[in-house]
């Protein structure tokens, strides 16, 4: 992922030039990791731009906000439609969103309360995460040597610039080994999540994932796949998964805003089922890239349209806003 350099930055409500949009060094957040922020997408429909549940995601940014005691003056709806203002001010159809809340400049010393709570909008146009061709073909990864953090020391449900001290640790490991992604465990050893995924698994016919006591952040697409694939008729289970269940399944796939939903074909060299996408991972693709594309209805009002004259009229359409 590389950033363009160009266009319109929110900034405490205002927008100015990429370049300009600039912190000074003694911020707090810099040296402290006294932030939080959300990442989401925009999706080119067959109606115009829309965002993916911008709602859910606002919701968690201010969750995660709240967790860390900074409390920022506008509301959800208004946080909301700046992120829609943004995305009109850049022209863009389809663009990754990074809106950020965090701790700015007056003092530094691990107290944060002397500083400022700031927040920004950040927009550029990202594509697959881990390549086009992985949401078919998969990718090969690996279980990490780094375990999440346990459940008294770093909050998992606030997503936190902190806390991804732990998944680039997790990535690089991943990286320099020749792998992909890598899957995190927990502190009793079972499986947690990616450094910035959470994981799935099929076997025979039943999804499984971890819960949120396996320090997992609360995904917003995890939730959704969640949705769909009852709705396809699937029977979820959120429970313990010790690491080997990995390695018999049938399929596993990652769930994740920037990775959507991608399979994964091998873990530590062992091939998972056919080494290649399975059906219900395909099945829950088609209904995922169906709603997000505007070809198949909304029915669960996840799409905010960044032009509310473009988006389909019903139910669906008025929920989504």
């Amino acid at each position: 992922m590389s950033f363009a350099g160009t266009g319109k930055v929110w900034m405490n409500g205002t927008l100015v030039e990429w370049a300009d949009a600039r912190i000074h060094i003694g911020s707090h957040v810099i040296h402290y990791g006294s932030g939080v922020f959300e990442g989401a997408r925009c999706y080119n429909t067959a109606k115009g731009p829309a965002c993916f549940r911008l709602d859910a995601h606002i919701r968690r940014l201010y969750d995660s906000a709240r967790i860390y005691r900074m409390e920022y003056p506008l509301g959800h709806d208004g946080f909301q439609e700046a992120v829609l203002e943004t995305i009109r001010a850049n022209a863009f159809k389809a663009c990754y969103i990074r809106p950020l809340i965090y701790r700015g400049y007056a003092a530094l010393g691990v107290n944060p309360f002397p500083c400022p709570v700031d927040a920004a909008i950040l927009l550029w146009e990202w594509g697959r995460y881990l390549g086009p061709e992985a949401l078919e073909a998969g990718v090969d990864v690996r279980i990490s040597s780094w375990t999440r953090s346990a459940p008294n020391t770093f909050p998992s449900l606030a997503k936190s610039s902190a806390n991804y001290a732990n998944s680039q640790l997790i990535k690089m490991e991943a990286i320099v080994d020749g792998y992909s992604e890598g899957i995190a465990l927990d502190t009793n050893g079972q499986v947690s999540e990616g450094s910035g995924e959470n994981v799935f698994l099929v076997r025979d016919g039943v999804l499984y994932t971890p819960p949120l006591a396996a320090s997992i952040l609360p995904g917003i697409t995890r939730d959704s796949v969640v949705t769909l694939a009852r709705d396809l008729g699937y029977d979820v289970r959120e429970q313990a998964v010790p690491r080997e269940m990995l390695y018999i399944a049938d399929e596993v796939f990652f769930a994740g805003t920037a990775v959507e939903i991608t399979p994964i074909r091998a873990i530590d060299k062992i091939p998972i089922g056919t080494g290649k996408r399975g059906p219900v991972t395909a099945a829950i693709q088609s209904a995922f890239f169906g709603l997000i594309t505007g070809t198949a209805p909304d029915t669960h009002g996840w799409l905010t349209y960044v032009y509310p004259e473009t988006a389909p009229t019903g139910a669906a359409a008025a929920k989504a806003g």
